[in-house]
């Protein structure tokens, strides 16, 4: 499995829609909203590199009011 943290940077009153719609999906071990430079904090595990990749694609970038994110793959 690997394991990655997706930080997110938010449109202004958009971070707690992005923790809604996050809930309860495939793969999500925590969501945070937290504050400084990022909005929301994500933890997902998949199965490999590329459905971690498809998983951000298709859950979070696809949410109204992402403008950006960064996806810190964890190595040990």
């Amino acid at each position: 499995m690997v394991r990655a943290y997706v930080l997110i940077e938010m449109a202004a009153g958009h971070s707690r829609d992005m923790v809604n719609m996050l809930q309860g999906k495939s793969g999500i071990r925590s969501i945070n909203r937290v504050t400084g430079p990022y909005d929301v904090i994500v933890e997902l595990e998949a199965p490999d590199i590329e459905a971690v990749s498809e998983a951000v694609s298709e859950n979070i970038h696809a949410v109204k009011g992402v403008l950006r994110t960064i996806t810190c793959v964890c190595i040990g």
